[in-house]
């Protein structure tokens, strides 16, 4: 009877799945996705990014981005991860490396259609995709220049060496080109520009001298200093005429200035830097080797460098060169422990606005064989940041325009709001919190070109809760719980300092309009780690220097790598002009 029970019920089995559709008989063994296309929407730094993936047998076949507004070069970062996520067949991959809030925002549109097939990603089918470490690639090559790092300072000396007649290559660690140029504004100070004459501003490049050395408080060597100013005009104009950027119609004013000299890219982003150096470098043929982190200088029996070590994704590299090697491989902001052992106070729990590959790779290669280091314990931080990722935050372009007043929880200005970076910093973190408060109007926030140049990331700021729009100060003081009758006070105040041209508590030097039309807004900010000053230190040829003074033949160096340019603290926009200038003298000599 038992036997007799057992046979009926396989006979029942076998005739309810022989009834149920492909997919259901795949649920009931356990996992199945139907097999279709699946849109899924996540949020980057840019804002909405919208995928189609498809899936056909419990597989992800394909992932298309069908919008995004992320910054060009971190959306590369989705194509990284698509081939991951389909060579794996697995939404458990790693983000890409300075690309978090991208990687994030991806991942989470993949797992949003994932949902919407009525799917969780364990019912994806396993891959095995193990590899034997031992096939890894030997590779010999010999070049005449090597450029270490692909942001704004090696992507300068790649074009102007290889316009020079050498053949160049350029190392990247991280898998996009750009480094802490991309990410930052890249205004460009440029004393006697062609917009300062058009507005009848009077400077001199002895001015833009003093303002700087003064900035750095007289600690940076003014041999340098001099070589930065003094050509400045000329990298403004070679990347306008050369790389075919674009500078806006208008000026910025920044902190440490003595007058408005900072011109503007389009779009008010490096993106726009880094983008035609980019385009330039693909026009002139350079190659340009991602994921591939130079490790160890190469020198002869004289203590000449002839070439560079590098380990990439699938091979490790021997680059030798005929002419010499070029350093451009960034500050160390984003390395805790560097900067922990040069200056303690810069610790782990203050944020960070730089690239994740500033690391200080290039300066301890750099010290390994001699070279001389200056000016490392001085590390400047940027006073508006994001207060949860550190991100340097655009929505600060309106201060830079003279439009913003700044406050503390209780209501109150404590600083000038186009002092120096760092007493700005400092005396923020002084403040309830350790955020502040900036406030605009809508008149300073349409001058401003907030949306039109930064909508993306004013709609991150909103979603998180760090930036408010409303129709009055009191609205916009209370979304933060500001004092808002104090804030009023302040405000009140402040805009009779415009219309009397000055400004008695804090001494403004940039008064252009006062804060009373509505709506209004406010941003909460917090300071992060933005520059090292610090660095190889570097003659006026960009040529390094050992410990004794001397030159170390075939080494250059040029950009946030190098110290001694800006002395304690950085004025902003100082650094595109750094990292032009010395890119273009780097190129040039190397290749002679």
């Amino acid at each position: 009877m038992k036997r007799i029970l057992a046979f009926l019920l396989t006979v029942m089995m076998v005739a309810t799945l022989a009834g149920c559709s492909k997919s259901e008989q795949a649920d009931a063994k356990g996992s199945s996705i139907k097999d279709g296309v699946y849109e899924g929407i996540g949020y980057g730094k840019g804002g909405e990014i919208k995928i189609e993936t498809t899936i056909v047998d419990d597989t992800i076949t394909d992932i298309k981005v069908l919008s995004n507004n992320e910054t060009p070069g971190f959306n590369s970062a989705m194509d990284t991860l698509t081939e991951s996520i389909i060579l794996k067949n697995s939404v458990d991959v790693d983000g890409v490396s300075g690309c978090t809030l991208t990687s994030k925002g991806f991942l989470e549109a993949v797992n949003a259609a994932l949902a919407a097939a009525g799917a969780t990603p364990d019912m994806l089918k396993k891959i095995d995709v193990s590899s034997d470490a031992s096939d890894e690639k030997q590779i010999e090559e010999t070049h005449d220049i090597v450029i270490i790092g692909a942001g704004g300072a090696g992507l300068t000396a790649a074009i102007e060496a290889k316009n020079a007649g050498a053949d160049v290559i350029v190392l990247e660690k991280m898998p996009l080109a750009g480094g802490n140029t991309l990410i930052s504004g890249a205004e460009y100070a440029a004393a006697n520009n062609w917009l300062q004459k058009k507005e009848g501003i009077e400077d001199s490049v002895e001015q833009h001298v003093q303002d700087t050395l003064k900035g750095g408080d007289y600690k940076a060597k003014e041999e340098l200093v001099r070589t930065m100013a003094e050509n400045a005009l000329a990298g403004a104009e070679w990347l306008r005429d050369e790389v075919g950027v674009v500078w806006e119609e208008e000026l910025m004013f920044f902190g440490g200035h003595s007058v408005k000299r900072s011109l503007i890219p389009s779009g008010a982003s490096g993106k726009e830097i880094i983008t035609k150096q980019l385009a330039k470098a693909k026009e002139l043929n350079i190659p340009i080797l991602l994921n591939t982190k130079a490790v160890s200088l190469i020198t002869d029996n004289g203590g000449k460098v002839i070439g560079v070590e590098a380990e990439g994704k699938d091979a490790n590299y021997t680059f030798t060169t005929n002419k010499a090697v070029i350093i451009a491989s960034g500050g160390f902001g984003s390395n805790i422990e560097m900067r922990v052992k040069y200056n303690p106070e810069i610790d782990k729990t203050i944020l960070s606005t730089n690239s994740v590959g500033s690391t200080g790779d290039g300066i301890v290669m750099a010290e390994e064989i001699g070279a001389s280091l200056l000016g490392m314990e001085y590390i400047q931080t940027y006073p508006i940041c994001d207060p949860l990722t550190g991100t340097l935050l655009y929505y600060d372009d309106a201060r830079l325009y003279g439009h913003t007043i700044i406050v503390n929880k209780e209501g109150k200005r404590f600083v000038e709001e186009l002092g120096r970076r760092d007493v700005m910093s400092m005396a923020i973190k002084a403040q309830t919190g350790h955020v502040c408060y900036e406030l605009l109007d809508q008149k300073g926030f349409e001058a401003s070109k907030l949306q039109e140049n930064h909508g993306p990331e004013l709609e991150y700021l909103y979603k998180n809760n760090l930036l408010v729009k409303a129709d009055t100060i009191k609205e916009a003081a209370d979304f933060f719980g500001i004092d808002a009758e104090e804030l009023q006070s302040t405000v009140d105040r402040y805009n009779g300092y415009v219309a009397d041209g000055k400004d008695p508590e804090f001494n403004k030097r940039s008064l252009p309009s006062t804060v009373e039309v509505g709506p209004f807004y406010i941003c909460k900010a917090a300071p992060a780690v933005h520059h090292t000053m610090g660095g190889i230190e570097i003659n006026s040829k960009a040529q390094v220097l050992n410990t004794e003074g001397n030159v170390i033949e075939g080494l250059y160096a040029a950009g946030e790598v190098t110290g001694g340019i800006q002395g304690t603290n950085r004025l902003g926009s100082n650094a595109l002009a750094d990292i032009t200038v010395f890119g273009r003298i780097a190129g040039q000599n190397a290749a002679k």
